[in-house]
C-alpha cells in the first residue's frame, strides 16, 4: 500500500531533477463537466510527460548492483524518454 510517507519520499527524490509544472484551469472541461477542472501540464516536463517521475523514482530505488546491470525500457515513447533521461542522470547504463 502506497502511504503519504512513500510520496513524500518520491517527491524528495526528484526535487532536484523534475520540474514543478504548472495547473492550467479548463473553461471547456469544467463547462462540460459542471465542475472546476484543472490540468497539470506536464507536457512542460524536461522529457515532455510525466513519465520521468516514476522512471526516475523506480530507478533509485533500485540496489547499488542492479543499477550496476543497467536498465531496459520496453518502449520507444515518453516511457522509454523518461528512462533514458532517468538512468543518464544517476548515471547507469541504459
Amino acid at each position: 500500500m502506497i502511504t503519504l510517507q512513500h510520496i513524500q519520499e518520491a517527491q524528495q527524490r526528484m526535487k532536484a531533477v523534475v520540474h514543478r509544472t504548472p495547473l492550467e484551469f479548463s473553461q471547456t472541461f469544467s463547462r462540460l463537466s459542471n465542475n472546476r477542472v484543472y490540468m497539470k501540464l506536464e507536457n512542460l516536463q524536461k522529457t515532455g510527460s510525466f513519465k520521468v517521475r516514476g522512471s526516475y523514482n523506480k530507478i533509485m530505488l533500485l540496489s547499488d548492483e542492479e543499477k550496476s546491470r543497467g536498465v531496459i525500457a520496453a518502449s520507444a515513447g515518453n516511457h522509454a524518454q523518461g528512462v533514458a533521461y532517468s538512468s543518464n542522470m544517476i548515471g547507469i547504463p541504459c
